[in-house]
């Protein structure tokens, strides 16, 4: 049994030296660092204005003295007025299911649906939109003297 080795000396090569860079590509990059930075400012500017309940938060700490109960009992009435909201809807769908697929096809009919819905359901919308978030406040603040 024989065998044979053969032994080769590996010379490594240098890497390839890196291409000077350019003095444009380093101004370039500054460009778009800075075009992020008005990005992100404007984002965060953005995100602000959208925030609603920072702004019932703002308006609850001006009227605090004036209105001490105010967020804790919007979240008490909060569960009220959203059933009641409930309520007018199912009484809605309710009627539109009894009434089958031509309950609304004539004037008179869709007339007296909205004088029956219309006004009741739009308003309800909005007082519990309006409720909504100071309640919302309230569950807030009340997690954070909680967990502290």
């Amino acid at each position: 049994m024989q065998s044979q080795f053969d032994v080769t000396n590996i010379v490594q090569q240098k890497p390839p030296a890196p291409p000077e860079a350019n003095p444009g590509t380093a101004d370039l990059l500054r460009q778009i660092l800075e075009v992020q930075r008005e990005q992100l400012a404007q984002m965060q500017a953005t995100a602000a204005a959208h925030d609603t309940s920072g702004r019932w938060r703002a308006l609850l700490a001006r009227w605090r003295e004036e209105f001490p109960g105010l967020p804790e009992a919007c979240r008490e009435a909060l569960p009220i007025l959203e059933r009641a909201y409930g309520g007018i809807l199912f009484a809605l769908a309710e009627e539109l299911r009894q009434n089958g697929s031509d309950a609304l096809d004539n004037d008179f009919a869709l007339q007296d649906f909205l004088d029956r819905y219309g006004l009741r359901l739009g308003q309800m919308g909005n007082i519990v939109n309006l409720v909504a978030p100071l309640a919302e406040v309230a569950q807030q603040q009340q997690q954070q003297n909680e967990s502290s």
